[in-house]
């Protein structure tokens, strides 16, 4: 049988370039630090984090760069738009997120922003490795045979 889909879980936006930009090692899920009138922005799906990234600043962590649109009924109480966030994760994750950033080469880059089960937004932040060009230009080939191995058993499967 299957299974019903969540109705709470929703993705906001999905940096779908970092998986082609940089090498993946790893993956956390953190909290956000959200102001009322980003988070019904939010609902409208009215952001973006394909600029951003995530920095360890005097024991905290912080999202940099992220954009959520203004909300237009909350003009007197709005939010500034590019503001830092506070991401929220535990002792032990953030210590293992600062010695990965201290190894040369290394980056938190933003995955997916989303709305989780319980109806919480909820950031995933890659610890990623910068990809060079032979390496891009590796993964578009891969890309290409496999659409097109795909495309040959489709028609003659």
């Amino acid at each position: 049988m299957a299974q019903k889909s969540d109705p709470n879980y929703r993705i906001i936006a999905e940096n779908r370039r970092a998986r082609y930009d940089y090498f993946i090692e790893d993956d956390l899920e953190c909290g956000i630090v959200l102001q009322g009138s980003e988070v019904k922005s939010l609902r409208e799906a009215k952001a973006n984090i394909a600029e951003s990234y995530a920095n360890v600043e005097e024991g905290e962590l912080w999202l940099i760069n992220s954009y959520i649109a203004p909300y237009a009924p909350a003009k007197t109480w709005g939010h500034d738009e590019r503001r830092k966030r506070k991401l929220l994760v535990g002792k032990r994750e953030l210590a293992r997120l600062w010695s990965a950033r201290a190894k040369e080469g290394m980056t938190l880059v933003p995955l997916v922003m989303y709305f989780n089960h319980r109806g919480l937004v909820k950031l995933k932040i890659g610890i990623a490795k910068g990809k060079k060009t032979v390496d891009k230009r590796a993964t578009q080939a891969k890309r290409d045979w496999d659409r097109q191995k795909r495309r040959l058993l489709k028609e003659h499967g």
